[in-house]
């Protein structure tokens, strides 16, 4: 069985991201977490004691590259595989080599399986008793969840292992290593790349490091020796516009501030605008749906109750159907709530009312209003003097309900506005005030 990740001459017309797969711990950027030092898998690696485990991480975080560090550290034998095209001979062959080189070499076997998820119930049932009985060491790779995709009898006996999106920061360093080695990456061209260019290019490509060797090499393509490589050309690379939009920057709040404050403002052109902005750089859609429904709530609020039940039911079909599709519900929701009659009567009421509870001695629940549902209120007066509002007229009465240290105080402040106006003087009407 050929080791695929054994040391072979560089190979000229491999992908850059190939010919820079990092074959030790130091140059493996990103993967703190996971692999750092102190963490109990790096421990394990420097002791060559690996257990089987699953690798879970999106694309491009490093899951078929941290399995070759490992076959290059161990002294264990290591067979690569992958899923989607191997069958159950094979895996059965490579279990009767692993007993053969345990009894005859004393040398243990490690699989790497990736795309493990390709195989169904009967091919992962194949690897349970060998790795039950240490016959293989599994490492498994996956991008989906294990936890809905591999065997929970067989998921139990592995260590889960979970890969992050890489920070624009190690995606940065992964750059600079490519444009600096002389041997299998792109040193000998001596280009440039400024700081805010690998910033974009680290945002852009959302943690995934091989996209971004994929678009560094490509761009490189474009540039003379010694030249620089620039945003623009990035952009040509990749046939769109490269956006600063950090998640955790100043971009990503300023882009979803101004989203807001166009709903809030009734400006559906604005809203629709920085939609798009947010969904073209890769933002997650239920940290839009969110905000819209955050939008319907505060600052549409009883002017178009609809609002919030619209804005809520996009945020779950959003959830549901996710991108690309999930661009014409969220648009849907903003539009709605932007072009809604506005009123912020809910959201300053109990603000207000909160503030009197942290702030005030509110004082005590009056004895008409308390619980009379148990042996013996009656004898405290709870409830006994209660006015059951459904028994008079338009289902109103007048009878106190704040508490005596809070009686007059105000903290709704209608808006006659939208539905809100159609409350208020139904309101008006049932309490007969004038």
């Amino acid at each position: 069985m050929e080791n695929l990740f054994e040391s072979i001459e560089t190979n000229q017309y491999e992908p850059l991201a190939v010919r820079m797969r990092p074959t030790e711990l130091d140059h493996f950027y990103g993967q703190e977490k996971a692999v750092g030092k102190g963490t109990f898998l790096r421990a394990m690696i420097d002791r060559d004691t690996i257990p089987s485990m699953l690798f879970y991480g999106p694309c491009g975080t490093g899951k078929t590259t941290l399995a070759g560090i490992i076959a290059k550290i161990s002294h264990s034998h290591f067979v690569n595989l992958n899923a989607t095209n191997a069958g159950i001979a094979e895996l059965r062959k490579v279990i009767e080599d692993a007993r053969k080189r345990v009894r005859s070499l004393q040398q243990r076997t490690i699989l790497f399986l990736d795309e493990i998820h390709r195989f169904n119930k009967g091919q992962q049932d194949v690897l349970l008793p060998s790795v039950e009985e240490g016959t293989i060491i599994l490492i498994g790779a996956t991008t989906e969840n294990p936890f809905f995709e591999v065997n929970r009898p067989l998921l139990s006996r592995l260590r889960l292992i979970t890969l992050a999106l890489l920070t624009p920061e190690a995606i940065g360093n992964m750059v600079k290593r490519a444009l600096t080695d002389r041997e299998k990456g792109l040193g000998t061209r001596e280009l440039t790349i400024s700081d805010e260019v690998l910033r974009d290019l680290g945002v852009f490509v959302n943690g995934d490091g091989r996209m971004a060797l994929n678009i560094l090499e490509q761009a490189a393509a474009m540039v003379h020796d010694k030249g620089d490589i620039t945003l623009e050309i990035m952009e040509k690379v990749v046939g769109r516009r490269i956006y600063t939009y950090d998640k955790k920057g100043d971009s990503h709040y300023d882009t979803i501030s101004a989203f807001i404050k166009s709903m809030r403002g009734s400006d559906v052109q604005a809203t629709l605008h920085y939609l798009a902005r947010m969904i073209e750089a890769g933002e997650d859609p239920n940290f839009i749906a969110r905000r819209i429904v955050i939008c319907a709530a505060e600052d549409v609020g009883l002017a178009d109750p609809q609002a919030l039940i619209l804005a809520n039911a996009a945020a779950q079909a959003a959830h549901l159907v996710g991108f690309p599709e999930a661009r014409i519900i969220l648009s849907e929701a903003a539009c709605y709530v932007a072009l809604a009659p506005k009123s912020n009567s809910a959201y300053l009421g109990i603000d207000a009312a909160i503030s009197d509870v942290r702030h005030k001695d509110y004082g005590n629940v009056p004895d008409h209003l308390r619980d009379s549902h148990y042996s013996g209120a009656s004898k405290l007066g709870h409830g006994v003097t209660y006015q059951y509002a459904h028994n008079y007229p338009n289902g109103y009465v007048d009878q106190q309900y704040l508490p005596d240290a809070l009686l007059g105080a105000v903290y709704y402040e209608g808006v006659e506005r939208g539905k809100e106006k159609e409350l208020l003087e139904d309101w008006k009407k049932r309490r007969n005030i004038k």
